[in-house]
């Protein structure tokens, strides 16, 4: 269905999680993928906080492909709250989670190629917050306004989309009661949910679609609760 034969892919935080399993699919498929994560892996390990290790990872890509087909902005920030987030931990989150997703394309820039797609991983939480998240949220906020603003100045050489996952259990755990029900499909999600709308939104089959945000979370966001609803208590 998918053919990235040879196709250059790029993901940050490509090691574990979401990141890990869209990098698995896009092998699959034939691409080649280049990832960056604090983690140890295959390509390259290093945080995409610091300017100068975008730019060295960023070297290294085009020495290795000399150009760039879909790059895919997903490390997460870290998560803290407006009682214990100091200004440079909230500066890092801003960092990791939007300075990094601007940067990346810029250096990119020249070397995109025909028909390239950058993809961007926001949250849910763009939309909606639990207490004490305000770093992460706030960078997934980020990135979320970014994607369609790069849609625009990029326009007519990369397309430009995100996605918004709601809850995805990297475990792949399968809930039941009110962990599954509070959400419209039925179940919790897994990373594969992300990693095919991913695969789709890279692809020419979405050759029309650019400055998106797409919120894959089960239509959580869609189900309005109210105490003793869904089995749900507010305690």
């Amino acid at each position: 269905m998918f053919d990235f034969k040879n196709k250059v892919v790029v993901i940050t935080g490509g090691a574990h999680g979401i990141g890990l399993c869209m990098a698995e699919e896009f092998k699959k498929h034939g691409a080649r993928v280049c990832c960056i994560d604090l983690q140890e892996n295959a390509y390259f390990q290093g945080d995409v906080g610091c300017r100068e290790t975008l730019e060295a990872f960023a070297k290294k890509v085009i020495e290795d492909y000399d150009h760039v087909d879909v790059l895919i902005n997903n490390a997460p920030p870290p998560m803290k709250g407006i009682l214990e987030c100091s200004w440079d931990e909230f500066s890092n989150a801003l960092n990791v989670g939007v300075t990094a997703a601007f940067y990346l394309p810029k250096l990119f820039l020249p070397y995109f190629a025909k028909g390239a797609s950058i993809l961007n991983i926001s949250s849910s939480r763009d939309r909606m917050s639990q207490p004490q998240t305000e770093s992460y949220t706030a960078a997934k906020g980020g990135i979320a306004a970014l994607t369609h603003a790069l849609s625009v100045s990029l326009k007519g050489k990369v397309r430009v989309n995100s996605i918004s996952p709601g809850w995805i259990d990297t475990e792949y755990t399968v809930y039941d009661g009110p962990d599954a029900f509070q959400q419209p499909a039925g179940r919790v999600g897994n990373p594969l949910d992300i990693a095919n709308m991913a695969l789709f939104l890279s692809s020419d089959m979405a050759g029309f679609i650019t400055g998106e945000n797409i919120c894959i979370d089960g239509g959580m966001t869609r189900l309005m609760i109210y105490h003793g609803d869904h089995g749900w208590k507010l305690e």
